[in-house]
């Protein structure tokens, strides 16, 4: 549960015992032995690598199996309870061979799993291993044997019989040095399963992208290799007998062979589900996931007091007004006041079965500014937006090369239809984005047709937005002299890393640098950008000729300041904080959103909607809870007042530049000269 907590409930006694607490995290994996005597799973150790780890229910105890040096997970018993199987990180080679090259390039491991397996009886011999004279005698003792109880099975055959498991004995003593590893090439391997005959996991081409695949491995002591069964998959399950699988492909359910063997006509082994119906009434979904998301918040939220607040009363409360609700989203409106009595930012309610219109109208843009000009007979083309030229897909349709469009040029049609005979050109490109759209013109040099594509309202968006990017970073360029570099970062996505790449590095050999963290929709890749900044130079290299360079590589050695605003939030408060705490530099411009209770946005309700629960508090060294409810104070407050603001001035951004101007001046940052040349001839 969400106390890190593991509960095994004794159906004949009616009864609950915790079986596991751990304050590392886990457990996962939960596997139970084929006579269900001991439960194998995961659970992090104190150095937050995961181990493996076994309950007895006949001893009530538990024992780890696996060493914390190595990180294991999934376990998977065999069928007869001779073996466990699971997967462990043990392979680590870089794909990165070195320090050296464009933007720092850093070590990276990919394919690091292998599947291993643990013999847990001492005289296991493990299946993959090649055959030699001495296990050749004992596996003819053992079908010897087998003959004999073959025998005996016939004199009983009369009797009926009940099959029972096969009951697992674990020697403990020495478990570990009994540790074997399939004879496979590592991977990016998960999601382990076992037959009598196959192992299955999923496998991708990358630890972290590319499309998963099922594949089986044929327990066999020669030739073994991994064949794929089914490709582009997104899970997978065993039956308990073990004979068939349940594979989820895209949006559909198919059941196959367990038999190592790509099915040979998929489609068959669909299962059809177009016959559901399912009656729905919403009054009584909308109880259930009122009363879930009351629950959820309750046990997700970071603090389990739940800042005192009567939270029980709360509830009974609001499940008063549920019958007045009338549709999802009134739903969504009195779940968001429920759990907005917890007074916790990331506290959102979105998603859900939302009804939308059939009607819906997509809005496009040509991505300029157009003024209506009635004396010229159209729209005039005040402003092209032009955001970085060097991401040719961030450019206006009427900007793309091969166009002759200019600035002051009229639209006078859009696909043959007077601009002037509607209350707005978007009015004639509603549906258009990314479709072919002809324009008749008047220019300068007289009228003329273009064909451009029309940009999404997001596309559009995203234009204008990396215009005010791009004239930020052009205004640094020319009021700091060149020797401030400037970068902005939207959010601190994984994705937005990209950004810090593409600004950065360019401008880490400046004297100066703005890090714009203004309107800065979070994330949480704080300790990448951070880990950056903190690299110093502390050596020098100096060639034969050229200028010196410094080692680490790319450590910025210049004056640094942060620029912050109120929309500054969640994991970018947390950098700008971390920024200063760490003596980086300088914050400027003004208090932060105030929200810094990290969330997984995993308690998903049964619609797919969600009221996300704010579970990872955040506080610091001296013992006080960090950011929330507050913000971020900047060491020096700058506002961007809003007339002025509307005008085109940036007072923050002229005040970071002054500011680094004047500690360039104070403290300059010029590499050091390298020494003389020693002399070491030799005087005979």
């Amino acid at each position: 549960d969400k106390n890190e907590e593991v509960w095994l409930f004794d159906v004949a006694g009616k009864k609950d015992v915790r079986i596991m607490k751990t304050e590392e995290g886990g457990p996962d994996g939960l596997a139970w032995s084929p006579d269900s005597k001991w439960l194998a799973y995961s659970r992090s150790a104190k150095n937050s690598f995961d181990v493996i780890a076994l309950y007895s229910v006949d001893r009530e105890s538990t024992t780890v199996i696996t060493s914390d040096r190595v990180d294991s997970d999934n376990p998977a018993w065999s069928p007869d309870g001779h073996w466990l199987y699971f997967i462990a990180d043990r392979v680590f080679q870089s794909v990165v061979s070195s320090p050296w090259g464009a933007r720092q390039p850093e070590p990276y491991f990919d394919k690091t799993s292998k599947i291993c397996a643990l013999a847990l009886t001492k005289d296991g011999r493990f299946p993959f291993l090649p055959a030699d004279e001495v296990a050749a005698l004992k596996e003819g003792q053992k079908r010897a044997e087998a003959k004999d109880d073959k025998t005996e099975d016939r004199k009983e055959a009369g009797k009926p019989q009940e099959k029972k498991p096969p009951a697992v004995t674990i020697d403990f003593d020495g478990l570990l040095s009994r540790l074997y590893e399939v004879p496979i090439p590592a991977g990016a391997y998960s999601s382990l399963a076992v037959t009598d005959k196959y192992l299955y996991a999923v496998e991708r081409p990358s630890r972290y992208q590319g499309k998963a695949a099922l594949v089986a491995l044929e327990i066999k002591n020669r030739d073994v290799s991994a064949k794929t069964v089914l490709e582009d998959i997104r899970s997978y399950d065993l039956s308990s007998d073990r004979k068939k699988i349940a594979v989820l492909k895209g949006d559909d359910l198919y059941v196959i062979d367990a038999d190592g063997k790509a099915p040979a006509e998929l489609p068959k082994a669909k299962v059809d589900l177009s016959g559901w119906l399912l009656t729905v009434n919403p009054r009584d979904e909308f109880r259930q996931m009122f009363v879930e998301a009351w629950r959820l918040e309750r046990d997700y939220f970071y603090d389990p007091h739940l800042h005192g607040v009567d939270y029980k009363g709360l509830l009974d409360r609001h499940i008063a007004l549920l019958d007045r609700v009338t549709d999802r989203d009134e739903f969504g409106d009195l779940v968001g006041d429920l759990v907005g009595e917890l007074s916790a930012l990331h506290t959102f309610v979105y998603g859900g079965d939302v009804r939308r219109a059939q009607d819906r109208i997509n809005l496009a843009s040509l991505g300029a500014l157009l003024r209506r000009d009635d004396a010229a007979g159209g729209y005039r083309i005040e402003r092209i937006y032009r955001a970085d030229p060097n991401l040719s897909d961030v450019v206006s349709p009427l900007a793309r090369p091969g166009l002759t469009i200019r600035e002051g040029d009229v639209i006078l049609t859009i696909n043959g239809t007077s601009v002037l005979s509607v209350d707005s050109p978007d009015r004639l490109l509603e549906n258009t984005a990314g479709q072919q759209v002809l324009l008749h013109i008047r220019g300068e040099g007289g009228a003329y047709d273009a064909v451009v594509k029309p940009l999404s309202a997001a596309e559009d968006r995203n234009l204008r937005y990396g215009e005010w990017e791009e004239t930020c970073r052009q205004t640094v360029e020319r009021k700091g002299g060149g020797d401030i570099g400037y970068v902005h970062l939207r959010a601190m996505g994984g994705g937005n890393y990209g950004e810090w790449v593409r600004g950065f590095y360019p401008v880490f050999d400046r004297k100066g640098l703005i890090i714009d963290m203004r309107n800065n929709q979070g994330g949480n890749i704080d300790s990448w950008i951070l880990e950056k900044l903190m690299r110093k130079a502390w050596f020098y290299w100096q060639d034969r000729v050229g200028k010196p360079y410094w080692n680490m590589q790319y450590a910025f050695r210049g004056h640094m300041v942060v620029l912050c605003n109120e929309w500054t939030a969640s994991d970018g408060e947390a950098f700008t904080e971390g920024f200063r705490r760490l003596g980086l530099g300088k914050v400027l411009g003004t208090r932060t959103w105030g929200g810094e209770i990290w969330l997984s946005s995993s308690n998903v309700l049964v619609d797919k909607g969600i009221a996300t629960a704010a579970e990872d508090g955040v506080f610091g060294p001296e013992g006080d809870w960090l950011i929330e409810g507050h913000g971020v104070d900047p060491d020096t407050i700058v506002d961007n007042l809003p007339h002025a603001t509307f005008t085109g001035q940036d007072a923050q951004l002229d005040a970071a530049i002054r500011y680094l101007q004047e500690e360039i001046l104070v403290h300059p940052v010029e590499p050091p000269k390298p020494p003389k040349y020693p002399d070491k001839s030799f005087r005979y």
